[in-house]
Formats: structure tokens, C-alpha cells, sequence
């Protein structure tokens, strides 16, 4: 049997409600691992709304742990569904070990009539030592998704996560994967090339085009340092004009700008407003995941600029 370690983070899955339907962190990793054979780091304990991207580090550092010194073949990652995609887009983007990640979670707490935590538990441990797997992937609802196509898109949904228009990677179905897509191959970053200290990273926000944007969105973001800026325009990466003007100079300026959709599902399709083109596209990322494409693509360029200079 493939050698496996489970590390908790905390979220729903971990969760108890209060007589006041209040969720509080009750179940420590070895509770929700009873009766499988794994090993458990507890990482954390943290509502996954409240992560940093410190915590991001830390975890990664767990993954990492779990490989090397355990000798995992899989890991699994019991994590809150807030801001899983976040997490699991910044693995995919930055783990380079052969042992499989698949993170999971559930939409109800332990305590819940309808808990999801333990099945999707077992279907991560499922996922996690098939033969084969490889890379960073989220295992929620029955359904396997990619960490580069995964976000949340239903606040309250047992099967509140898509792969958007790539589709899942497979379906879990009596304890075994029916496999519909390949196993990722994404060119992991390395964190041995970022910034030990998170204090260190560059600042990249989101702001969102709509009706009524206006230039002081960008103005104020660039009044504090920010180092990068994403753009939810709407629909095919159209832009307020003045919240567009005022992109445009903070790009001329040195700020990093990328330009994603606020649409759920697709992707931006280039030749639309000629304008709007000459700020980069990020093509089928959204937001979310555009802020971390941007933040490591900055912290990228600032290691091989401190490698040239030493």
C-alpha cells in the first residue's frame, strides 16, 4: 500500500457548530483520519477565509515535509473551501515533488446531518494513492479537478467547485477514479526562489470594472506601494475608460497589470476593444488566480534580478 500523509489546516471539514450555529475548529487531524491508514501533520488550524500568503509557505513547507522526510507517496490536504483554489493554484505553481497533492474539504461541518467531510476525505486518500497520480489536484463532491482549472463557484453547494470550461479531471465512483483528462503537467516555479520572508512580497490587488469605476481605485492602490494589479473587467476583458486610463499610466509607470474576466466560465478571446488589448490578458485565469500568476511572475523577476546583481 502507497505510503500516504494527511495534513490539516483546518476549515468546515474540522469544524463544529455551536448551539448559535457558530463554526469552531473541533477535530484535530488523527480525528479525521480515524480508521485510515496515514500519517498526519497537523499544520494548522485556520479558517481558510483568514489565510495569508505566509500560510501558503507554510503549507507548502508541510507538502514538502510530508515527501521528504515521511517519504509520502500522496498527500492529502484537509483544508477550508473559501480559498482552496487559491492554494491549490499556488502548489500547482510552485511544487515540484513527485508525491500527488490533493486537497479537500467539506461545505458541512462534522456535526451537520448531511457532514460531506468524511466521504471527500476518503475520496482525496482515494485519489492520492492511485497509481500514477501526479500533481496538484482538488478532490470535493465526487468530482477531481486540476489545481490550475479549480474555483469555487456556489457559496453553498455540496458540489460547490468546477473546473470551469477545462472540465474535471475525473469522477470518483466506488472508490476508484474514472479518469477523463490527464494528470497536470505544469513547470512548478520552485520555492527555493522565492523570499523566505513573506513581509517581502510584492503587493498585487484586485480591482473590479463595472459601471461607475472610476481612477481612484488604481490611484489609491498605487498611493501604498502596490507592485501589481489585476483587473476583473467584464465580459471579454472590456474596461471602464477611466478606470482604463488610469491602468494604462500605473503600467507605464512600472506597476504590473494583467486583465482577467469577472465571468464565471470562459476565457478572454483577444481582439476586442483595441484598447483594452494593450493591457495583458490573462486569458482563462480568473481574478483570483490571476493575482497569484502575478505575484509569483513578480517575485520571479525579482530573484533573477538579486542573482544578476550578485
Amino acid at each position: 500500500m502507497r505510503r500516504l500523509v494527511v495534513i490539516a489546516t483546518g476549515g468546515t471539514i474540522s469544524a463544529s457548530a455551536d448551539a448559535d450555529a457558530v463554526l469552531r475548529p473541533t477535530l484535530s487531524g488523527a480525528d479525521l483520519t480515524e480508521g485510515l491508514d496515514v500519517d498526519v501533520i497537523d499544520a494548522m488550524s485556520v479558517d481558510s477565509s483568514q489565510l495569508t500568503p505566509g500560510d501558503w509557505d507554510r503549507i507548502a513547507a508541510a507538502v514538502r515535509s510530508a515527501s521528504v522526510v515521511y517519504g509520502a507517496d500522496g498527500v492529502v490536504v484537509t483544508h477550508g473551501t473559501d480559498t482552496m483554489e487559491e492554494t491549490a493554484l499556488w502548489l500547482a505553481l510552485t511544487y515540484a515533488g513527485d508525491a500527488p497533492v490533493v486537497l479537500t474539504g467539506a461545505m458541512r461541518p462534522a456535526t451537520s446531518l448531511q457532514s460531506d467531510g468524511p466521504q471527500n476525505l476518503q475520496d482525496a486518500v482515494a485519489v492520492a494513492r492511485t497509481v500514477g497520480a501526479r500533481g496538484v489536484l482538488v478532490a470535493m463532491a465526487g468530482t477531481v479537478h486540476r489545481g490550475l482549472d479549480v474555483r469555487k463557484v456556489h457559496p453553498y453547494r455540496l458540489d460547490a467547485f468546477s473546473s470551469g470550461d477545462a472540465g474535471p479531471l475525473g469522477r470518483i465512483e466506488e472508490g476508484q477514479l474514472r479518469q477523463t483528462r490527464d494528470w497536470p503537467a505544469a513547470e512548478p516555479l520552485g520555492l527555493g526562489r522565492l523570499p523566505v520572508d513573506p513581509s517581502r512580497w510584492p503587493r498585487v490587488a484586485i480591482v473590479t470594472s463595472g459601471a461607475g469605476s472610476a481612477a481612484w481605485m488604481v490611484e489609491g492602490l498605487r498611493s501604498v506601494g502596490v507592485r501589481g494589479i489585476v483587473v476583473a473587467a467584464t465580459g471579454n476583458g472590456t474596461v471602464n475608460d477611466a478606470l482604463e486610463t488610469a491602468l494604462l499610466a500605473a503600467q507605464s509607470a512600472g506597476v504590473a497589470v494583467l486583465r482577467s474576466t469577472r465571468c464565471g466560465d470562459g476565457r478572454i478571446v483577444p481582439g476586442g476593444r483595441r484598447s483594452a488589448d494593450a493591457i495583458p490578458s490573462a486569458g482563462a485565469l480568473t481574478p483570483v488566480q490571476a493575482r497569484i500568476e502575478l505575484l509569483l511572475r513578480l517575485m520571479a523577476d525579482a530573484s533573477v534580478a538579486q542573482q544578476d546583481k550578485g
